[in-house]
């Protein structure tokens, strides 16, 4: 089985899935009716939930229905219901499943949606374990499947739960992500707990817990020092308990004689009630409590207090106002005159709303040592029957998550109350906090009836609140959120995402330069990578998820261009939720039959998430077929459309019915690239005026040049800026390896460059055959290995015709092929197009047959060398000559081409990039890369 994590849109749903490609063997041949009543009885035992799935019938119901009727159902889509259910149970609603054949007889695509990666993919694995461990054994005996012999499903799941916890979000960091969500807020979890960025780039807000990047360090210190939190409070005449600091038994029990019992005793420093004991009216219990306290605190020091009366409130204040009260209530059980304690605890947490840990909104009791010490206090045990009626608390404190129930009265709240608690956590300093209120009654003012606030506490849980026991739920996360991004604050940064087969590095660089000229500080994915503000933080292929991720969580970034390729989009989706400016170049045959895709339609499919997740305006090739039916998916506010055909039909409807477009003008001048903006003709620049462009030869770096004004323009950049960002677009090696490189400092021109597809090979010999001034050319050149072989015919016919002599190599990762198998597979293509057997050389490996032709180039000659390893061919490049005089022989005439160059086929965009340094002419140029 092999799996595919994707953290974004993808090919199967625009959020979050997990795809598992089953090979399910013989159980092709054992759908759910032929295992058995016992396998179906027993799957919905295990996981009652799967009674109310709906499957195809869209009903609850629906997937029983398809286990038990007709011919059933297989295990890859029985896996795929169990794994959602197993999400659900452990607290991550999830409903998205799909399975569907991969083809091969007993071979499945299961894809299902999840929440937390660790916890879809545990689900998965536990699906499979008990789906297995329920089948009869005649078909567990035919498996390559070891069964566990003490499989127990209670603790299997019970074990489940408890894992998904521990890497799920808690309670309070789940309802913030839903309330982002609700908001339009993109968010990106930053560890494995709870550590979540909100917004992305310099906009951004981070969370941990309800901890904020707001919150100030010095306020989280001072509420975490209950002495330093009392005497605060004290001084400012809010309501206190007298306290003590103590560091011994002996010294707790002076303090509880000087304050009067009873006393609470806690630790100083301490959190969810851990080490408190309430209510101690000898120094016996005293004594024994300071060292419970100390042992759960992380300080030697102990506070002993004075026991204030009443009913335990949680009041909530964020940014200076209240907005929820909660009274807590300690986990109890109520005598019914019949059971014992032991049994009550079980009838309560037979409660659904009960689980384990933070599950659900409600924890479940245990009979654990603070219970039994009750008990014991009280004259009880296990076994003892409560009067009906009689209430016993398991708990000294009232947290929920031992136990402890919630009742909101926010609203009854008596208004001295509501004041008292938002000074408390003013005083403190905290923007986010929890004071912890003790009154009788909260519906009448502290100053009347009494109370004291016994804490006030940073990161308040928020599960009281959004699911109390009783009373209203209240969006309290939701009033963080606001808080974070009030309506005049941006919530996220403008993501351009461009996608294409060639070209985008180009593009993307391009605009780039445009949008940093424009004040901007860009952050940019390319395929040799990572960019801030024009400066490479990371190199490699980073036109994945990650990399763009990377840009987004950058706090110094305020505007994005992600390069999107093929292969990242495919093995883990895209790395954001939505862009707002999304660009398809171009569509055409290559890394074909890898990764599942082997057509052109199918490789499109792929492409066309991309302008698919674009919110305002979607940028498409109309010159490419592929790229215009991708409008008819598209949601986008906008459809901008690419053309270098002035005379385009559906692109002249578009404008006529007052759409956007960029077009590529013919006059007396040259060629003018213009924008049409509801029926407004908007000159930008002459062609030949854009270095990159060779004075307008290069045409596929117009294109390119195209597309990167129509994204700045869809981004409001206005013409005068983006002509004169256009005008001063340069690169040179460092910025672009291996795209285009040209080296002038010897007797003859060398230009290094990584074309690895037909569409590319065909525009660099475009753009050579323009370059028609030099005596000889000369190409060294390969294909990938896992091209296919109809691939490497194309290439070849492409190539053929338009160079004096062909070198040909073998990149150095042969990728399954033979050492030599791809330059013989080329000689045998370019021999059948005509080119003569002396003009081709095979020297398989790279850095031998740069040196030759090196060697053999005269003055005036062009060489060209496709390299594989850029870097080490460049540094062969630029240091030829430095130890050994070049071979230069005397200039000579022209040779005639040995065969007619063919036909061109429709201009297809590659990544050329043309711009001048210093030294002269330089070129860059990129691939379409796999992404990371």
């Amino acid at each position: 089985m092999s799996t595919n994590l994707y953290v974004g849109p993808n090919q199967y749903a625009k959020f979050r899935v997990i795809r598992h490609v089953m090979d399910i063997g013989i159980l092709e041949e054992w759908p759910s009716v032929r295992l058995g009543k016992a396998f179906i009885d027993g799957l919905i035992a295990a996981l009652p939930g799967l009674e109310e799935h709906g499957c195809s019938y869209r009903t609850p119901g629906g997937f029983v229905r398809r286990l038990r009727e007709d011919e059933g159902t297989w295990i890859a889509h029985i896996t795929e219901h169990v794994a959602l259910e197993l999400q659900c149970v452990a607290g991550n609603e999830v409903s998205f499943g799909r399975t569907r054949s991969a083809g091969e007889i007993g071979r499945y695509n299961m894809v299902y949606a999840y929440i937390h990666r660790d916890v879809g993919l545990a689900a998965g694995e536990l699906a499979i374990k008990l789906l297995i461990h329920l089948m009869p054994e005649e078909v567990q005996q035919q498996l390559d499947y070891e069964l566990d012999p003490e499989f127990d499903w209670d603790e299997e799941l019970r074990s489940f739960i408890k894992h998904a916890q521990r890497h799920a979000f808690g309670p309070s960091t789940a309802s913030l992500v839903a309330a982002a969500e609700e908001r339009d807020v993109p968010w990106l979890r930053l560890n494995k707990y709870s550590l979540v960025q909100f917004g992305h780039g310099k906009h951004q807000q981070r969370i941990q817990a309800t901890i904020t990047s707001e919150t100030k360090h010095i306020a989280v210190e001072i509420s975490c020092d209950k002495e330093d939190t009392h005497n605060l409070l004290n001084d400012l005449g809010l309501p206190v308990p007298k306290q003590y600091m103590v560091y011994g038994p002996r010294e707790a029990v002076r303090a509880a004689r000087k304050i009067g019992y009873p006393v609470v005793v806690k630790p100083l420093n301490a959190n969810h009630g851990r080490g408190v004991s309430i209510n101690l009216d000898n120094k016996q219990d005293v004594a024994a409590a300071f060292d419970v306290a100390q042992e759960a605190g992380t300080s030697s020091a102990v506070l002993v207090e004075s026991y204030i009366t009443g009913f335990d409130h949680r009041m909530l204040v964020v940014g200076d106002e209240l907005v929820a009260v909660a009274k807590r209530v300690p986990g109890h059980v109520v005598g019914d005159g019949k059971s014992t304690i032991a049994e009550l605890i079980d009838l309560v947490n037979e409660d659904p709303r009960r689980g384990v840990g933070h599950e659900k909104v409600l924890t479940k009791l245990e009979l654990d040592h603070q219970a039994r010490r009750l008990m014991k206090n009280a004259g009880h045990s296990e076994e003892t029957v409560l009067p009906e009626g009689e209430t016993f608390y398991l708990r000294d404190t009232a947290n929920l998550s031992t136990g402890g129930t919630a009742i909101d009265l926010t609203d009854v709240v008596h208004p001295d109350n509501r004041d008292m608690a938002i000074r408390a956590v003013r005083a403190v300093g905290l923007d986010v906090g929890g004071v912890d209120f003790l009154t009788n009654d909260i519906s009448k003012s502290y100053k009347s009836i009494g109370g004291a606030i016994v804490e006030v506490n940073a990161a308040p849980g928020f599960r009281m609140h959004v699911a109390p026991s009783e009373g209203e739920p209240r969006d309290v996360a939701g009033k963080v959120l606001d808080m974070l991004f009030p309506p005049d604050r941006p919530r996220q940064i403008p993501i351009a995402a461009i996608t294409g087969t060639n070209g985008k590095t180009t593009t993307s660089r391009m605009l780039a330069h445009i949008m940093k000229n424009g004040g901007h500080t860009v952050g940019l994915t390319t395929s040799d990578g990572v960019y801030v503000d024009g400066k490479q933080i990371m190199k490699g292929d980073t036109t994945g998820p990650q990399s763009a991720q990377m840009v987004l969580r950058n706090p110094t970034v305020d505007f994005a261009v992600l390069e999107t390729a093929r292969g990242g989009i495919v093995r883990s989706g895209l790395g954001f939720q939505s862009c707002n400016v999304g660009a398809c170049l171009n569509v055409s045959s290559d890394h074909l039959g890898l990764g599942g895709i082997d057509t052109i339609e199918e490789l499109a499919r792929i492409k066309r998430i991309v302008p698919e997740s674009a919110t305002d305006t979607v940028v498409l090739n109309a010159d490419d077929k592929n790229c215009l039916l991708m409008a008819d998916y598209c949601d986008a506010e906008h459809i901008l459309y690419v053309t270098m055909n002035r005379e385009h039909a559906l692109v002249k409807q578009h404008i006529d019915a007052h759409g956007k477009a960029v077009v590529l003008e013919k006059g007396m001048n040259g060629d003018m690239i213009a924008i049409y903006d509801n029926c407004t003709h908007l000159p930008v620049i002459w062609t030949h005026l854009i270095p990159a462009t060779i004075e307008g030869k290069a045409m596929h770096n117009v294109q390119n040049a195209m597309f990167a004004t129509a994204m700045a323009y869809s981004f409001g950049l206005d013409v005068e800026q983006i002509e004169l960002a256009m005008k001063s677009f340069n690169t040179t090696f460092s910025q672009a390896p291996g795209r285009m490189n040209v080296f002038e400092k010897l007797p003859f021109r060398v230009i290094l460059d990584y074309a690895h597809n037909a569409a590319a090979f065909e525009e660099i010999t475009d753009l050579v055959d323009k370059l028609d001034t030099h005596h000889s050319k000369t190409i060294v050149v390969s294909c990938p290995g896992d091209r296919r072989d109809e691939d490497v015919a194309e290439a070849c016919e492409i190539l053929a015709g338009h160079y004096d002599r062909y070198i040909l190599k073998a990149d150095d990762n042969r990728r399954g092929r033979g050492e030599t198998e791809i330059p013989d597979m080329m000689k045998a293509h370019l021999l059948d197009h005509g080119v003569a057997e002396d003009a081709i050389t095979i020297i398989a490996d790279e850095q031998e047959a740069v040196a030759h032709g090196l060697k053999t180039s005269e003055e005036g000659d062009l060489l060209l060398v496709i390299g594989d390893n850029v870097t080490r061919s460049w540094k062969q490049i630029v240091r030829y000559g430095k130890d050994e005089e070049p071979v230069v022989k005397p200039k000579k005439s022209k040779k005639k081409k040995t065969a007619t160059a063919p036909a061109f086929a429709d201009l297809i965009d590659s990544e050329d990039q043309l711009v001048s340094d210093d030294r002269g002419v330089r070129l860059a140029r990129n691939e379409d890369e796999d992404g990371d």
